[in-house]
């Protein structure tokens, strides 16, 4: 898994609920490809409603009958590492649109108590030049 703050890359995939990819909803099939390419992050995003090249109108109101509502699957990392991944998509995406915007990235960490190591070792250095006298900190 990637660890990601700075400027990155966004992959957006805007496909249909319905699109299949070996019997198996595309999107997901994305979402496992990505993951298993190490990419920091990919979320699905169901739409409301929504039209493409087929000038179709597909919404989740009540008394529509279109059940092929809008689906984006949104990927976040380096630009290498995106563009990396673009061949898979080649393969899996028939039908649908692909976007590709520049982005910064802030990470926010769990407040669970634990830090990344690089953290704890650089305040264990300053604590240890202004808490201990005579003592050289690692």
């Amino acid at each position: 898994m990637t660890r990601l703050t700075g400027n990155a890359l966004r992959l957006t995939v805007h496909i249909g609920e319905n699109d299949t990819w070996h019997h198996k909803p595309l999107y997901a099939e994305i979402v496992h490809r990505a993951h298993a390419a190490g990419l920091a992050g990919a979320s699905v995003f169901r739409g409301i409603e929504g039209f493409g090249a087929s000038s179709l109108i597909h919404t989740s109101r009540l008394l529509s009958l279109s059940e092929d509502l809008p689906v984006a699957v949104v990927i976040v990392d380096t630009e290498p590492r995106v563009r990396e991944f673009l061949p898979q998509l080649d393969e899996l995406v028939t039908e649908g649109l692909v976007t590709l915007d520049a982005c910064e990235v802030i990470r926010y960490v769990g407040r669970d108590g634990k830090q990344d190591k690089s953290q704890d070792k650089s305040q264990d250095g300053i604590q240890g030049k202004a808490g201990t006298k005579g003592k050289k900190s690692l």
